[in-house]
This record gives structure tokens, C-alpha cells and sequence, in this order.
């Protein structure tokens, strides 16, 4: 049996056994075996709908016993911030934050729809419903990683019908949460952290990364990687701009004047929207940037914009006709999501890079197009009206972000890929000057590493001829 079978039946029956526990988890204890080296008596696993649904259960009163808190802290400090009054009030307020945690909008009378809200707060659900999902498996006696979809689906419907009940009951004359977004966030969200939680809990990241084959692994791998480039670029510029205008933001501050208690919450507010400012940074490095009300944009050749509401992160936009400072920053700025297409094509051929020359760009593209999906589904999270008025279309425009993100990291990823690769697969020949170039010849170049298991060098042979077998030719 050749190599590559035994390696792809490797994999396929890796899948399907049981995985072993997490290595960095919590060590048994030595008294579980009762001191005489027999095993303890396995308890009985409950049934993965009574599991989810008490996980579902456990995550949402998780996070809205942290929402109540802040709620009540922020209602004693400011009582005319609520909705309502008395603690019927603090609790309908709180189960409006926990909707918007999960990216729920919800309609103000008289102002029309609110749909900006802040994606930081999303990581607090996440995180509970991630660790509800390592517990479904575990208390559901899941052993195999084909299960997981059936854990995490468990968990999310039992959640998806309590994040709608939340809905129907916080919603007021004044307020009024959107029901079926509630029920679509809440499941989706559930799916994907739970999911990931429950994959989580069988084995580590490196062990489940490593059951993918070579080639979507190169995919997935790469696009996280030009992903992660253009965040990090995005934080840094985000940063930047908001040193350059740290007194704008303290004169904001200023005028809002709101006390030890208020300046806590709001300084709370602003660390929640902190990843929409990220992506609005990446929006901006890629072009397109994003608008702040009908009619206006902030984009690396210039912005403008018009009256801007008073919170202290919306001072650190550029709001001049031309971008400000030396003249090669928008060039720089302008210039990142290349090197971010670059280093995906980089990283997928050097994960499994392909024997074709002429397939490489193809991957490479495809690890860009799918960073490119990505940047354009986060701007389209990001945003969201403030109203029904001016402010009704805020944050960057999801489709021209997507479309220009994958035109630059595609077709740079595309390029960079067809070059590592050939850099890597080059062919073996004889050079200009007669002197052999093949690795471990006699006067060449030193012998190189060995093909990835699973390449097989496609190359021509010294003298640049090769042989082709016709198949017919026997019955010729």
C-alpha cells in the first residue's frame, strides 16, 4: 500500500475515533479510581436534549445576571437613563443590552430604527455559550467530532427560544426589539460558539486543525492569516488616529461632563465598540472607508462629514478634505491590504503547496477571495443606522468592502502564491552557462528538502523534455 492511501485512510479514520481529553485540561484526580487501580463506574450520559437545554438556560442567565449589574450600577448613578422606572425598568433595560449583545436592533419611538451597535459586547455571550458547549459534551458523553453538530444544535434551539421570549417580554411603548433577528442571532451565534466550544472540548485546536486535509487547511489557514494582518492594521491605524486626536476626545469628554459613575460606564460603551472601529479602519485601509450620514465619507483621500453626535471615540475621525500628515502615510495606509494578500498566498502554498505550477494561483486566490468574504461580512456587522433621519446609514457599505477586499487580497494572494510556489517546486535544468543546477548533483546546488508526504515532483527532467504515455496506443 503506497503512502498516500495509507495517509488519507489515516485521516479518514482519525475522524471517526474517539478523541482523547484535553492534555492542558484539569488532571484527574487519584482518588477517582477508589485507591485500588479499578475504574469508577461510568455515570450514565444525559440526552443531548436535556443537556443543551439546561447549558442554554445556564449561558443566558449567566449574561444577564452581568447585564443586570451594570444596568442597576448605571441606574443608581443616573436613574433618567433607563427605561422605566423601579426595577422592572432595570431589568427591561438589561434584557435590551443582552439582546443587543447578540446583535439585536430594536426600534425607538419617534427616532426610527437603531442597528449600530457595539460588536464587543457579542464577546459575552460567546464566551458562555462556548464553554456551555465544552459542558454539553462532556455531560452528554460525546466522544466524536461527527457529533458535534447534533451538541451544538441542541444548544442553540433550547437558546434561540429564550432569546426570543427576552424579546417579547423587554420590549415597551418606548422600545422594541425586532423578534425574528432575536431568534436568527441568538441561533446562529449559539451554533457557531457552541460549536466551536464542543469541538474545543474533545481535543485541542492543533489536533482538530490537523484532521483537515492539506489543501483546505491551506485555505482556511491562509485566510486567517491575511485576516489577522489586516485587524492588526486596522487596530494599529485605529489607535493612531486616535492619539493624533486625543484633545478632540477630551474636549468631548468635557462637554459630556458625566461623572465617576457615568465615566465608567461610558468608558464601558467605548471599549464595546472597539472592534467596530477596527473594521472601520480596515474598510478604510482598503478604500472603500465607511460614512458617518447620508452624504458624506471618510476615506484616504479625503473625507467629508458632516455634524457628528458627541461621544469621544467619533472625535478621532479624519475630517478634513485632504488626509492629513506626510504625504506617503495614505500610500502606506493604502498599501496593507496587498501585504496582507501577499502573506495568504504565502501561507497556503507553504502549508501544501501544489506539484502544478499552474494550480498555485488558483489556491492562493481562493484563500484571498475567502479573507476578502470575511472583511465584507464584518462591515456589514459593523454598521447600522441611528435613526430614520440624517444618521440613517452609518458605518462602511458591507458589498463595497467585500468586492474591493477581494480584488486586492485575491489577485496579490493569487500572485504571491504562484511565485512561493515556484520558489519552492522550481524546475531542475541546466543554466545558462552549462553548469548543472539539480540539488545534489556534481557542482550544483546542495541537495534541498524533501516534497511535502503527499507532492510528487512534476518537473522535466535535465534536459527539459518529457515523455508522455499514450493510453490508446496498444489498441492501435
Amino acid at each position: 500500500m503506497d503512502t498516500e492511501r495509507c495517509e488519507d485512510r489515516w485521516v479518514s479514520v482519525s475522524a471517526e475515533v474517539p478523541l482523547a481529553p484535553d492534555p492542558k485540561g484539569p488532571p484527574e484526580s487519584p482518588a477517582s479510581d477508589g485507591g485500588d487501580g479499578r475504574k469508577p463506574r461510568q455515570q450514565p450520559a444525559r440526552p443531548l436534549v436535556v443537556t443543551g437545554g439546561i447549558a442554554a438556560l445556564a449561558a443566558a442567565a449567566s449574561g444577564l445576571a452581568v447585564l443586570v449589574t451594570l444596568t442597576a450600577i448605571g441606574w443608581i448613578t443616573a436613574p433618567h437613563v433607563g427605561i422605566g422606572t423601579g426595577l422592572g425598568g432595570v431589568l427591561r433595560t438589561a434584557a435590551m443590552l443582552w439582546l443587543v449583545a447578540h446583535h439585536v436592533g430594536f426600534t425607538v419611538r419617534g427616532a426610527g430604527r437603531i442597528g449600530l451597535l457595539p460588536l464587543g459586547l457579542v464577546l459575552l455571550p460567546g464566551a458562555l455559550l462556548a464553554m456551555a458547549g465544552r459542558w454539553v459534551v462532556r455531560a452528554g458523553n460525546v466522544t466524536r467530532l461527527r457529533h458535534v453538530g447534533y451538541a451544538a444544535i441542541a444548544l442553540a434551539f433550547p437558546y434561540a427560544l429564550l432569546a426570543g421570549a427576552l424579546a417579547v417580554a423587554s420590549g415597551t411603548s418606548v422600545a422594541a426589539p425586532s423578534l425574528l433577528q432575536a431568534v436568527i442571532a441568538a441561533f446562529l451565534l449559539a451554533l457557531v460558539a457552541g460549536g466551536l466550544g464542543a469541538a474545543r472540548g474533545l481535543a485541542p485546536w492543533s489536533r482538530l486543525v490537523s484532521l483537515m486535509p492539506a489543501r483546505p487547511r491551506s485555505i482556511v489557514m491562509g485566510m486567517l492569516g491575511s485576516a489577522a494582518l489586516l485587524a492588526a492594521a486596522g487596530a494599529v491605524l485605529a489607535g493612531a488616529s486616535l492619539a493624533v486626536h486625543l484633545p478632540e476626545v477630551k474636549a468631548a469628554s468635557d462637554a459630556l461632563a458625566p461623572g465617576v459613575g457615568g465615566a465608567a460606564l461610558l468608558l464601558l460603551a467605548q471599549l464595546a465598540y472597539i472592534p467596530n472601529a477596527i473594521i472601520w479602519a480596515v474598510a478604510y485601509t482598503l478604500g472603500p472607508g465607511f460614512a458617518f450620514g447620508t452624504g458624506t465619507v471618510v476615506a484616504p483621500t479625503g473625507s467629508a462629514l458632516g455634524a457628528v453626535p458627541v461621544f469621544p471615540m467619533l472625535a478621532a475621525m479624519p475630517a478634513g478634505a485632504r488626509p492629513g500628515g506626510p504625504g506617503w502615510v495614505p500610500v502606506a495606509v493604502l498599501a496593507l491590504p496587498y501585504l496582507a494578500g501577499i502573506f495568504a498566498g504565502v501561507v497556503t502554498v507553504r502549508i501544501a503547496p501544489t506539484p502544478m505550477i499552474e494550480a498555485a494561483p488558483l489556491w492562493g486566490f481562493a484563500a484571498g477571495t475567502a479573507a476578502g468574504l470575511l472583511a465584507g461580512l464584518a462591515a456589514a456587522f459593523a454598521g447600522g443606522p441611528l435613526g430614520n433621519g440624517r444618521l440613517a446609514s452609518v458605518g462602511p457599505s458591507g458589498f463595497q468592502v467585500g468586492l474591493v477586499a477581494i480584488l486586492e487580497l485575491g489577485v496579490t494572494a493569487a500572485l504571491s502564491a504562484a511565485a512561493a510556489n515556484w520558489l519552492i517546486l522550481r524546475p531542475r535544468g541546466v543554466r545558462g552557462d552549462g553548469s548543472p543546477r539539480d540539488r545534489g548533483a556534481p557542482g550544483g546546488r546542495p541537495p534541498g528538502p524533501a516534497l511535502p508526504p503527499g507532492q510528487r515532483d512534476e518537473t522535466d527532467d535535465a534536459h527539459g523534455h518529457r515523455i508522455y504515455v499514450n493510453p490508446w496506443g496498444a489498441d492501435e
